[in-house]
């Protein structure tokens, strides 16, 4: 005989694995962490510890109101930035739609139908005595969701983290195109100053074809002499061409890292290269975590990251909510305001699957490898940093080294231009001896305007590496 029940023994057995399913679901992986890199690995070789901090604002240390005006424009109006303030609007709501989620629902809801009955439906017409009716509903639903886990609590978290982390990359965006305009700035101004040293180093070359002419002329030369100062001053003049093409590229360059037409760019005149001699300071390693709005933002997203996988470990317990509705239901309108119309419900629900195939358990899995990536990112950032600072130390170090070295090769150019004109006015030689050691001069100050302009470059990219607002002490760096 076929029984009409389940055995008990089937209700036990049935019973038993639902309670051991809801059990292994109440059982999340452990909660995710981080471990990150407390200080930044600056190794440099000779004593350069013995620098300051810049300002946020750094290019004002130069004290020139034209790069000043170049890299406002440049902030205010280039398409990267203007980008990256778009990502911080877009994380901000993508925060406000999380924090949403952690308040009540209030809705108003209404509704009017004109419904025929068939006549081979489950209740016949004529037993109702018509055939059409109308349905009227009122009403305001309240609905809550508990976040007794913390999983809507973790969204918000973890959509604020990714507003901090844009706003930082933003600031990581505008310092490098700070750096970027003072590069091509200072090169600008570096040719400027080639360009004058190359057309006195022309003229040069000019007179002494001249004399070489002349002297050939009167049979003191011979035509080697005039064909070697031909072969010079076409060098020279190439020399020049390539300098005047390169301030010209100079001059796009920064109307392209402004996003403005050449035309448009503001007044530059040549003035001398700032003098630099920065440093190190002491706290390099352990303060740049702190400054740095690139390793910030890095360290922001991994903040971010932890919220997710903090969210998809909530996931793992029910989700509880409650529900309320105030209505108002009438199949005749007429009487929907009246008192016998209240429909008002009022219920708890929760929600927990007991078995989704794995489908949580990759859920957290790829938030914790997101994590992972957050956290490989963050110390790539904070070596990237350190290298960036050191190199740009060391290379102020070589800098300050090769101008020692060639202030002293242009001082000695300098005397032997003093000592050939001594024997000019002695009479004992003509002017060529002059304008040879004049232009060897010349090439001496050349080889020390490269140095300085390395020099300042050196010191943009330590200014960059080093710039930024702390972090504030609330907040994690």
């Amino acid at each position: 005989m076929i029984p009409t029940s389940p055995p008990r023994a089937g209700l036990a057995i049935a019973a038993a694995a639902l309670l051991g399913t809801a059990c292994a679901a109440l059982h999340p992986p452990p909660r995710a962490g981080a471990g990150l890199r407390q200080s930044a690995p600056v190794v440099i070789a000779g004593n350069t510890a013995d620098g300051s901090w810049p300002q946020a604002q750094w290019w004002k240390s130069y004290d020139d109101s034209t790069l000043d005006t170049l890299i406002d424009t440049a902030v205010g109006t280039v398409p990267s930035i203007a980008g990256a303030d778009a990502r911080i609007r877009a994380a901000q709501e993508d925060m406000r739609i999380a924090g949403a989620a952690l308040g009540l629902s209030l809705d108003a809801t209404g509704g009017f139908t004109r419904q025929r009955l068939s006549d081979n439906g489950m209740i016949p017409p004529e037993f109702l005595g018509f055939h059409w009716y109308d349905q009227s509903d009122l009403g305001i639903a309240l609905r809550y969701q508990f976040d007794w886990w913390g999983k809507q609590h973790a969204a918000m978290e973890g959509a604020l983290d990714r507003v901090r982390a844009t706003a930082a990359e933003r600031q990581a965006a505008a310092l490098g195109l700070a750096a970027a305009v003072s590069n091509a700035y200072f090169t600008w101004q570096a040719d400027s100053a080639q360009l004058q040293l190359q057309q006195q180093a022309v003229a040069l070359r000019e007179r002494l074809l001249d004399i070489a002419r002349a002297r050939q002329a009167a049979d003191l030369e011979n035509a080697d002499v005039v064909l070697d100062a031909q072969g010079q001053l076409a060098a020279q003049r190439e020399q020049l061409a390539m300098v005047r093409g390169a301030q010209q590229l100079d001059v796009v360059n920064l109307a392209g890292l402004l996003g403005v037409d050449g035309a448009a760019l503001p007044a530059l005149s040549a003035r001398p290269l700032p003098q630099v001699s920065g440093a190190l300071p002491p706290d390099a390693g352990t303060n740049l975590l702190a400054r740095r709005p690139d390793i910030q933002a890095s360290r922001w997203r991994v903040e971010a990251a932890l919220r997710d996988t903090d969210a998809a470990r909530a996931s793992f317990y029910p989700d509880v909510s409650l529900h309320a509705l105030a209505g108002l239901s009438s199949i005749d309108i007429g009487k929907l305001l009246e008192t016998g119309s209240r429909a008002p419900q009022i219920g708890i629900a929760f929600d927990l699957p007991l078995f989704d195939a794995g489908l949580r358990r990759a859920r957290h899995g790829a938030a914790t490898a997101a994590l992972d990536i957050a956290i490989a990112a963050y110390d790539d950032a904070v070596v990237n940093a350190a290298r960036q600072a050191g190199a740009a130390a060391a290379a102020l170090e070589q800098a300050a080294q090769q101008r020692t070295q060639r202030e002293q090769q242009l001082a000695a150019a300098h005397a032997l231009s003093g000592a050939a004109q001594a024997r000019v006015h002695s009479e004992l030689t003509h002017a060529g001896p002059v304008l040879t050691a004049q232009a060897a001069e010349l090439v001496e100050q050349q080889q020390l305007l490269r140095v300085e302009l390395a020099a300042v470059l050196a010191d943009v990219q330590l200014k960059q590496a080093l710039a930024g607002s702390p972090a504030p002490s609330e907040e994690k760096p």
